[in-house]
Parts: C-alpha cells; sequence; structure tokens
C-alpha cells in the first residue's frame, strides 16, 4: 500500500497544480482559450523530449525482455477495452464520445511524470509501450468511432508527432545511437515540465466549465466509472489470470507502468478528435474534466489494489 500512498502524493500535488491554472483563468489573468499555447508546447515539444530521452538508455537483454511483456500487456488490455466495449454498448446505451471516453486514457501527459516520480527514468521506456499501442488504435479505431464511417486516416497515424518521437526514440535505441549528454540534459529538463503543464491545462479547462452541470449530469458518473474503475479492474484481473509477473524479476513494477497508463483519468485527445468529427465537445470535454477530478481518488485505490493482487 506504500506505492498507493507515494501515488497519491504525487496526484495531489499535481492538482495542486491544476488549481492554479483554474485560478488563473478564473481571476481573469488569461482566458480559458489561451491554453492553446501550453497545449502546442505540451505536444509537440515538451512530450516528444520525454519520449525520446525515455529510449536514451544502454540496451541489455532484461530491457528487450522488459519491453516485450510491456508491449504485451499493453496490447492484450487494449483487447479487452475494445472487447468490453462491444458488449456494453447496446445495454448501456453507450454513444460514440462516451465509448471513445472508456477506452483511450489520458497515458501520454498524465503516466510518464508519475512513472518518474514512482519508479524512476529507467522504467519510462516501458511506458511508452502502452502509448504507442494507444496512439495507432486511437488514430484507426478511435478516429474511426468519432466519424462513425469512412476510411482510416493513414495520414493522422503517420503524421502524429508522438508517434515519430517514438519511431526516433526506438531508432536510437536499436541503433546503439547516444545523443550528447548536453543534449540529453536539455530533454530532462524539457521533461519536467510535462505534469505541471498538462494540469495547468486541466485547471484552465475546468475554469471554463459549469461545474454545477459538470457534477450534477448523472450519465456522466457512468462513463467515468468505465474509465475509472470497471476498465481498471478489467486489465487488473487481466493481469492476475496471465501469471506475467513472473516473467522477468521486475516484472511487478514493468507491469506497473502498463497499469498506471491504463487507470489514468479520459484521454485529452478525445475532445480535440470530437471538434473535428463534429461530435458533442461540450460532453466530451466535461467527461474529461469530471475523470480528471475523480481520478485523484480511484487511481490510489486501484494502484493499491494492484499492489496487493500482483
Amino acid at each position: 500500500m506504500e506505492i498507493a500512498l507515494l501515488l497519491a502524493q504525487q496526484i495531489a500535488q499535481l492538482f495542486l497544480i491544476l488549481f492554479c491554472g483554474y485560478l488563473i483563468v478564473r481571476t481573469g489573468l488569461l482566458r480559458a482559450a489561451d491554453s492553446k499555447v501550453l497545449s502546442v508546447i505540451l505536444v509537440y515539444l515538451v512530450i516528444p523530449c520525454v519520449i525520446i530521452d525515455a529510449f536514451q538508455i544502454q540496451d541489455s537483454p532484461q530491457v528487450r525482455a522488459g519491453l516485450l511483456v510491456s508491449f504485451g500487456a499493453a496490447a492484450a488490455i487494449h483487447v479487452v477495452f475494445l472487447a468490453l466495449t462491444a458488449v456494453l454498448r447496446r445495454p448501456l446505451g453507450l454513444d460514440a464520445v462516451e465509448r471513445a471516453t472508456a477506452i483511450y486514457s489520458n497515458a501520454g501527459a498524465l503516466v510518464i511524470p508519475l512513472v518518474q516520480a514512482l519508479l524512476g527514468q529507467e522504467y519510462v521506456i516501458y511506458s511508452c509501450a502502452f502509448i504507442i499501442v494507444q496512439l495507432v488504435l486511437l488514430w484507426t479505431h478511435g478516429s474511426t468511432v468519432l466519424r462513425g464511417a469512412g476510411s482510416l486516416s493513414l495520414k493522422s497515424i503517420l503524421t502524429n508527432v508522438n508517434l515519430i518521437s517514438i519511431l526516433v526514440g526506438a531508432v536510437l535505441y536499436l541503433g546503439h545511437i547516444p545523443l550528447p549528454s548536453v543534449l540529453v540534459g536539455a530533454m530532462d529538463s524539457m521533461g519536467n515540465l510535462m505534469g505541471p503543464l498538462g494540469m495547468l491545462l486541466a485547471g484552465m479547462a475546468i475554469a471554463e466549465s459549469p461545474l454545477k452541470q459538470l457534477l450534477c449530469t448523472p450519465r456522466y458518473y457512468l462513463t467515468a466509472a468505465l474509465r475509472l474503475l470497471i476498465y481498471p479492474l478489467a486489465a487488473l484481473a487481466l493481469l492476475w489470470v496471465s501469471g506475467a509477473v513472473s516473467f522477468l524479476p521486475d516484472g511487478k513494477s514493468i507491469l506497473m507502468t502498463v497499469y498506471l497508463a491504463a487507470i489514468t483519468p479520459a484521454c485529452t485527445t478525445i475532445t480535440s478528435m470530437a471538434q473535428l468529427y463534429g461530435q458533442d465537445v461540450g460532453k466530451s470535454s466535461s467527461l474529461y474534466v469530471l475523470s480528471t477530478l475523480l481520478s485523484i481518488a480511484t487511481m490510489p485505490v486501484m494502484l493499491g489494489l494492484f499492489d496487493v493482487v500482483i
């Protein structure tokens, strides 16, 4: 349970930063629309630096084995999420935004700073496995769900800056190409901005949302429960049944990076995609905000269960 308490502390620190983002908009110093600048910095500069830096580790059979396990676990978890959504779609009447929100987590923006704080920089590379699997599915399955019909957007996949960063990092890793220490240091410094920037953006988004409507819409809690409770429990059951923790000496830590990614709140990209494909942007934004607020309570509980069960 100690790891769950550490996670709660880390999330609490991030949420203090979220509150600062909320205040800066509510006091009129900035508008919520001004967050676009921060969003561009986060997506096109900070996250790519973190991803490439994660691959700047010494290659070894242990690292390769860990990557194989983390990729397998991430792919299996997404298969479970997709199957669970297919089963629940009709009984719960889940629309496109609700289905996408339930499946896709905010792994890219939230899990890496948490892994850095809880396990160390050397484990960030394993969390990238989940991000890679999710990015591919998000811009194939996710975009198809939100678009409703039509062909897959191959261009969106191939030009996604996070996927390009992963490919660059993988080439450097597989080619045993170390970057200059000055560049690595600069990327480390940029990586330290990831958590704070992500939570500032969330706080600015919350400041624009009508909290009364957000907190008093029962339907929103259903989707939040799927994203934060039901799907994480399904992922935990899968990891327990598979016995994957026994595959490696540090299997529990490696699987924890994958599980952390699976229990984070709704993916921020869903709101942008909803706007792009003519879906209910207000609903998507509300689900993101509500799940982010509730995750401060659910993530430590889910991680505590992981620590006990796995």
